[in-house]
């Protein structure tokens, strides 16, 4: 992506642990990339279509006078999503927050913490087989886009659909949403599991009856192999629950580990069931 660079931008702020730091305060210096797309800015030359860099650097100032933290690294992980909430042109963000005059005793130019945040595309899947399956899913999906890290894209239809696996129990809503969010894979995962706890869900048998069950499917092209998050998910490719609402809203998707859309993992699906 193109890059909107802030080199040594000077702001006296009040962050440290020590009660000297928040009281005297010192000079910080903050370097930032913004990756965003200039290319339509570029061509009409219109400021409203790129990324203010006088905003941006207001923004940064204030955001670090208005607030006191003891750490550097809390500096930069807030006032990184602090931006990309702001700046909705920017997709990712790489930040330096230097610290020149750092209580060391030593001879030393600087300290600094650099970090790289962004946001991420992520498909989750929802579904519900008891009590009220609709209402369970809307609360579940309205819980998720009113977190500020969390914009909802796009959400395919509800369909019913038989039961995955051999317990027997009632039919299930199911469906797939495209989100945007800043959160890692594993916060993620975190915060669903909370939703689903909130919608009373208990896991007491394994593909048994459940209020609300929330997986991540794809976290963008990612390979993720942990003891409580495989992604992608592992065994989609034998779900029409999941393949078949994805059809609706990412056809074209391709999965990144066997390299095909899920339009031809949904076909390849059906000729089986023939």
């Amino acid at each position: 992506m193109d890059i909107i660079r802030i080199d040594n931008l000077e702001v006296y702020a009040y962050h440290g642990v020590y009660d000297e730091e928040k009281e005297k305060g010192q000079y910080f210096y903050v370097n930032a990339e913004l990756y965003t797309n200039t290319r339509k800015a570029g061509m009409n030359d219109d400021l409203d279509a790129s990324t203010n860099y006088g905003t941006v650097c207001d923004f940064i100032h204030d955001f670090m006078t208005k607030h006191t933290y003891d750490l550097i690294e809390t500096v930069a992980e807030q006032l990184a999503q602090a931006l990309l909430l702001e700046f909705k042109l920017v997709k990712s963000v790489l930040l330096e927050i230097r610290k020149p005059h750092a209580p060391i005793e030593k001879e030393f130019e600087s300290v600094s913490v650099e970090i790289e945040r962004g946001w991420h595309e992520a498909f989750v899947a929802f579904g519900s087989n008891l009590g009220d399956k609709e209402k369970f899913i809307d609360e579940a999906i309205e819980a998720l886009s009113n977190l500020p890290q969390i914009n909802i894209v796009a959400i395919s239809d509800k369909i019913v659909t038989e039961p995955y696996g051999n317990v027997e129990q009632d039919v299930f809503l199911n469906g797939v949403m495209r989100i945007e969010t800043l959160l890692p894979a594993d916060e993620l995962l975190q915060i669903l599991q909370k939703v689903e706890e909130h919608a009373g869900r208990e896991r007491k048998i394994h593909w048994g009856p459940r209020t609300l069950d929330l997986d991540i499917i794809f976290y963008d092209d990612d390979i993720i192999s942990e003891d409580d998050l495989i992604v992608p998910h592992p065994d989609m490719k034998n779900r029409d629950f999941v393949l078949k609402p994805l059809m609706q809203i990412a056809p074209y998707k391709l999965h990144p580990v066997y390299r095909k859309t899920i339009s031809d993992m949904y076909a390849e699906l059906m000729a089986k069931k023939q």
